[in-house]
């Protein structure tokens, strides 16, 4: 049996996916461990997980507290200085010390998680890197040459500190195995062409209980609907939230919503049989019996609807979400918004074309169709298994 260490920043979206593939290796015989933020780590894989402490840099939220005025090439410039190259240089003793005591037989290194890849470079170990947006594997930066010059720069600064001088490799894309947590139906057929990509579809498994949620609140009479801005952006959507709210309240004749507003922007609402608002709610439990989604187009809350075949209206705000936004529109499975612009009208116009046009409905249920045949945490184990005994990855997104 082998033996994986997955290496994850300390965000939410990037850790929940490999939660799965953790537990699929563990049930195989493997033994698998973490290097990342304990706390983090243990709250989403549970107790029993082995984790080795990496310092996750001075400021663990920075990505998150990016000014949300911040868009496009300047949201990516502070993305990278104000976090992703802090936490390289704070991670890799950590990751180095984890190997050494761990002893793994490949690495799983998350795309924001660059000194796991750089570490494992070094001392000459197999790595995959686990993609939990498909964003850069869309050639994002292609049409924007100086940036992309930019962020290289900033992995080759990387390289010298922590990673072997000679190394070729772009520690965003492993040569080895790239595992790409969606499916070429949401993506395009045209994503990563020449990389080492297995579409391997979402990762979707139990998570610990969010809290209580009154089951007893959601009328059956009623269609659902689910807002949410995701755990990155809890100081952006004020203004979002608000419309939102109020496009909801003006079709509660046949909705019914539920807001998550984790920063408390729209303070303590009072009890309220139309929308109800909560800092945090069990989410794949409510994507289940919802019937639309409106959110920020992060790519693990889309994939997450459409894994249930729920429609979407996406307002994306900055980093892979515009790229998520398109995928979405040109698979058929929802309708975009402006997030500075977003009204009341315009939201629950998008709304009422996703909700009256049952084309949308039928987009989503082939997305999500497509994940479920691409074989989620299942596949991404045996392309594991196969970087370990040096067998090619299979080809195709199923195992």
């Amino acid at each position: 049996m082998s033996r994986y260490l997955f290496v994850v920043p300390p965000l939410v979206g990037h850790v929940n996916p490999l939660v799965g593939v953790a537990a699929e290796l563990a049930a195989r015989g493997h033994s698998t461990a973490w290097a990342g933020e304990p706390e983090l780590i243990g709250r989403l894989a549970g107790p029993q997980a082995e984790v080795f402490p990496c310092t996750v840099a001075p400021d663990p939220g920075a990505a998150a507290r990016r000014p949300p005025e911040l868009r496009g090439p300047a949201a990516l410039k502070f993305l990278w200085e104000d976090f992703l190259v802090p936490l390289a240089g704070a991670m890799a003793p950590g990751v180095t010390a984890a190997v050494e005591r761990f002893g793994p037989d490949a690495l799983v290194v998350d795309q924001q998680a660059v000194a796991g890849a750089l570490v494992a470079e070094r001392l000459g170990l197999p790595w995959a890197t686990s993609a939990t947006t498909s964003a850069e594997l869309t050639g994002a930066l292609d049409s924007m040459p100086l940036v992309d010059a930019w962020v290289r720069d900033r992995l080759a600064g990387l390289r010298r500190r922590l990673g072997d001088p000679h190394g070729t490799a772009d520690p965003r894309f492993s040569p080895h195995l790239i595992l790409a947590f969606t499916t070429a139906e949401l993506t395009g057929a045209t994503c990563a062409p020449g990389r080492a990509v297995r579409f391997v579809g979402p990762s979707i498994t139990a998570r610990p209980s969010a809290g209580a949620f009154p089951w007893q609140w959601p009328d059956p009479g009623r269609r659902l609907v689910l807002v949410t801005l995701g755990t990155a952006n809890p100081d952006a959507g004020r203004d979002f939230l608000t419309n939102a709210r109020k496009a909801l309240h003006a079709r509660s004749e046949h909705l019914q919503a539920v807001i998550v507003d984790p920063g408390r922007l729209l303070g303590e609402p009072p009890p309220d049989p139309d929308v109800l608002v909560l800092p945090s709610v069990p989410q794949l439990d409510l994507l289940a019996r919802a019937a639309a989604v409106v959110c920020h187009a992060g790519h693990n809350t889309v994939c997450e609807a459409l894994w249930y075949g729920v429609p979407l209206v996406v307002a994306p705000i900055r980093d892979d979400q515009p790229v998520v936004a398109a995928q979405v529109v040109e698979s058929g499975a929802g309708v975009r918004l402006r997030f500075g612009r977003t009204t009341a009208d315009r939201l629950g116009q998008a709304l009422d074309a996703v909700l009256g046009d049952p084309a949308h409905r039928a987009a989503a249920l082939r997305v999500g169709a497509s994940f479920r045949a691409a074989g989620g945490a299942a596949s991404a184990a045996t392309h594991l298994e196969r970087i370990v005994t040096g067998a090619p990855p299979t080809e195709g997104s199923g195992r």
